[in-house]
């Protein structure tokens, strides 16, 4: 689909790259980040986060504990990433009907999909940053013999408190929360935002001329500290089976069976007080099967299968659920019909999604609910040549609710909260609109998206105004937070362009050894509940990054200018966000020599030490970003 879709590789990666997923891609059109501090964010994209947003490694799910909470981290390391994609809009049907707001995929590159036969390549890269005097290496080394290949690649990443420009938390926060007397506010270094992460991955595989099977096994261990309590750290590991192969033209008219499957081990412990206190555990798998044929019937695609399920557990003082387990299975399809300048696709998918809740002292007997979900979509894309293009989609999509939505019954420390689910609140559904004009030569390249979304039944995390205490008696000083339906709209366009100031960009490959760019990128979003008209919570504000890009030879700078609009569009009991202007610039420089590759790199964040912070962070009036620093890195490839 020729749509709102954007991708991250290359030296563009290597500049981009934070310890979180979500600050990695926070400056990519209609993506922001969740900001739990540096060990722990995920992208929001269009507003939306947590189960609405679907973020796949190798294209199926991480089968962790991150979408269940902000202050809970990915469980993979961003350094090692070949590249990530984000998609927007219609084609996220292809991967789940929770993926209404948006679809990351990390690919690592870990199961070998190509021949190697009697080659060995790799690659070696290191970062120190100085705003946590912080560093992260990593290594990658694969090669192949007479149709097997190997991967193997490890990393290890550490990072002290960071520096912030101020005051850790804002004037208003100060006033509403007052220190005990004689606790300094925290000031310069923002307390209990340290971290350490490892791993390492070894794959095989066996290729051949009509096809390619593989697995890869992984080991990953994060322990991290959150900035939301001075004294609680978590400590977290994964193992990861991951099994995936193809079948180029097994039958006729079949252009490759393709299958992936992935299995995981997860748990991490919340420590308090150097006590463990609360245990999350998800064991689970995350299988898929598609099948790619020519045109038929003038029709194109792809048809396919999928099948998850995951064991959840959450134990301990602070268990807020009880043990649950969800499991579904779709199907899914996408056509195109091409006639001239004019294609026509059209998807759809069915989720039959099964949610359990296990029998438990604390919660009660067990609960079970089923799910029938059915989406699908239609769309044109008119490219009347090489340069221009033009895609309108409609979609209708619906999504299950989760086990957090159905049967929280508890106090959730990380948001300072009382969650309170509904076990019986039905499926959230949508319908959406999504406009992309996209240019792709001359002295003006670039896209621009526009979006409507209504949704009915659309599951929030509202405010009721009572105060719980850990017992749930209403009296206490942690605030109630419910899961509800109601009714929602979402409005919002993204732009990116590049004016070439030099020379145009041609459908031949570039020539010129020195250009100049101007790049602009914007997006904003527009969330409320139609039911009242107040915005819905933590949306980000307007964005607007200018950049002046120069290249010659192997030289590169790039000098940008971030800027985040005030907040003032608000949910019920939040707060204002004012805006911030941060400035970065980055040098590169790569040398080649045979057929190895040196990328340098040096880059300067927050250069004149804004004191800023995200709108859509449950910490923003506790957490700032990072202040003044330097990131100097080196990638060595062979």
């Amino acid at each position: 689909m020729d749509q709102s879709a954007s991708a991250l590789s290359g030296q563009d990666l290597n500049l981009a790259i934070e310890p979180t997923l979500g600050q990695t891609l926070a400056q990519m059109p209609g993506v922001s980040s969740s900001y739990f501090g540096p060990a722990a964010s995920r992208p929001i994209i269009r507003g939306q986060d947590g189960d609405r947003v679907r973020v796949l490694q190798n294209g199926l799910n991480t089968l962790d504990a991150s979408a269940a909470s902000p202050d809970h981290a990915l469980s993979f390391e961003p350094a090692n990433l070949k590249s990530v994609e984000v998609v927007r809009g219609p084609a996220t049907l292809l991967y789940g009907s929770n993926a209404i707001g948006g679809v990351v995929n990390a690919i690592d590159g870990r199961i070998v999909d190509e021949k190697l036969d009697g080659t060995i390549r790799g690659s070696m890269g290191g970062r120190h940053t100085s705003v946590d005097n912080g560093y992260q290496t990593n290594v990658m080394l694969e090669g192949g013999w007479e149709g097997l290949a190997f991967h193997v690649e490890a990393f290890t990443r550490a990072a002290e408190d960071f520096r912030i420009p101020g005051n850790a938390r804002t004037v208003g926060e100060q006033e509403l929360n007052p220190l005990p007397a004689g606790t300094p506010e925290p000031n310069k270094v923002m307390p209990n935002s340290n971290l350490r992460t490892e791993g390492v991955s070894g794959g095989l595989s066996y290729v051949w001329d009509e096809g390619f099977f593989g697995f890869s096994w992984t080991e990953y261990h994060n322990n991290y500290a959150s900035p939301a309590d001075s004294d609680v750290f978590i400590d977290m590991s994964q193992t990861r089976l991951d099994v995936r192969g193809a079948f180029y033209r097994p039958l006729p008219r079949i252009k490759e069976i393709s299958y992936r499957f992935a299995w995981s081990d997860y748990e991490h412990t919340e420590f308090e007080s150097g006590m463990d206190n609360t245990e999350f555990k998800n064991d689970g798998y995350d299988a898929r099967v598609e099948v790619k044929h020519e045109k038929i019937a003038g029709m194109e695609g792809v048809v396919g299968l999928q099948s998850e399920r995951s064991d959840f557990f959450v134990g301990g003082a602070e268990a807020f659920m009880p043990p649950t387990i969800t499991a579904s299975n779709a199907m899914f399809f996408f056509e195109e019909v091409t006639r001239g300048t004019l294609s026509f696709q059209f998807s759809g998918r069915y989720d039959h999604v099964g949610v359990e809740s296990r029998s438990n002292p604390v919660f009660g007997p067990a609960q079970t609910r089923t799910f029938e979900n059915l989406s699908g979509s239609v769309g044109f894309v008119y490219t009347p040549n090489d340069e221009y293009s033009a895609a309108f989609t409609i979609t209708h999509a619906e999504r299950a609710p989760t086990s957090q939505e159905l049967f929280a019954n508890g106090r959730h420390v990380a948001t300072d909260s009382f969650l309170v689910g509904d076990a019986g609140l039905g499926a959230e559904s949508s319908l959406g609109f999504d406009l992309n004009l996209r240019k792709r030569t001359g002295w003006v390249t670039g896209s621009l998206s526009g979006y409507h979304t209504r949704y009915r039944d659309f599951i929030g995390q509202f405010p009721t105004g009572v105060m719980i205490d850990t017992d749930g008696d209403l009296i206490g000083d942690t605030p109630e937070q419910r899961y509800r339906a109601t009714q929602a709209q979402f409005l919002g366009a993204e732009l990116e362009t590049t004016f070439h100031l030099l020379h145009p960009i041609t459908s031949e490959e570039q020539q010129a050894s020195t250009n100049l760019h101007w790049q602009v990128k914007a997006d904003v979003v527009r969330a409320r509940d139609a039911s009242t008209g107040r915005s819905l919570p933590r949306i980000p504000p307007f964005h607007l990054t200018n950049a002046l890009i120069f290249e010659h030879g192997s030289f590169g700078a790039r000098l940008e200018g971030i800027y985040a609009a005030p907040q003032d569009r608000l949910a019920a009991n939040e707060f204002r966000t004012p805006s911030y202007f941060l400035v970065n610039l980055s040098l590169t420089y790569r040398i080649i020599q045979g057929r190895t590759t040196m990328d340098l790199y040096v880059k300067g964040m927050n250069l004149t030490n804004e004191d800023a912070r995200e709108h859509a962070s449950f910490l923003k009036e506790r957490v700032p970003l990072p202040g003044r620093g330097l990131v100097a890195g080196l990638k060595w490839s062979f």
